[in-house]
């Protein structure tokens, strides 16, 4: 059986293992050795242990941002109402939060590692508040086109239905059910329906 290309390793095993021991504890060290490569073989690929992290975002996590990129760019064209657009949006949003909170929680407890992690996620341009500001844009876009009421505050509409989707991925598992109320489905039709009737024309 053919081995599979050295980054696409350095990527499997960066998602794997941050997903079992968090991004703190997942050294370039440990994931080169899960790959099977030198860690030099590594900085190859990857200058830094956050471009790695981004490119697990990117390729192995629920793909948020470029729907976000699709729609904005095409406001208002084709079939597809707002809400229908929301409830993919809420669905995406959902999964990607649901995969990466146990990636990400573990900087929480080491704030230098956590400084030093959004000092470089500033530098390359992205973040945790990039699909806020992807939501944002997009609803603006629909209020150009007529779509969304001139008077929403469409910031404020983007960090209520992110925040929703956020608070599912974190809020269920302590209770009696052990995860949430809704299926993912449900829950995501749920919260752009009830979005839609504070935004919609």
């Amino acid at each position: 059986m053919e081995q599979k290309p050295a980054r696409v390793r350095i990527v499997d095993a960066a998602h794997q293992l941050m997903l079992t021991i968090g991004l703190a504890r997942a050294t370039t060290k440990e994931i080169a050795r899960a790959a099977g490569c030198s860690e030099a073989a590594l900085y190859k690929h990857f200058p830094s242990k956050e471009e790695l992290f981004v490119a697990v975002l990117k390729e192995r996590l629920p793909r948020l941002n470029p729907l976000l990129r699709r729609l904005i760019a095409t406001p208002g064209v084709g079939e597809r109402t707002v809400e229908q657009n929301l409830t993919e949006i809420a669905r995406q949003a959902a999964l990607f939060y649901e995969q990466s909170f146990p990636i990400a929680a573990s900087l929480y407890a080491e704030p230098r590692l956590k400084e030093r992690h959004n000092a470089v996620m500033r530098e390359l341009g992205t973040g945790p508040h990039m699909p806020i500001r992807g939501l944002d844009a997009y609803l603006r876009s629909e209020q150009a086109a007529g779509r969304v009421r001139s008077d929403v505050d469409t910031y404020a509409a983007a960090s209520l239905l992110l925040g929703a989707c956020a608070q599912r991925a974190f809020a269920y598992e302590a209770t009696e059910a052990g995860g949430p109320p809704q299926s993912l489905d449900a829950f995501a039709a749920s919260v752009a329906r009830t979005l839609m009737q504070g935004v919609g024309e």
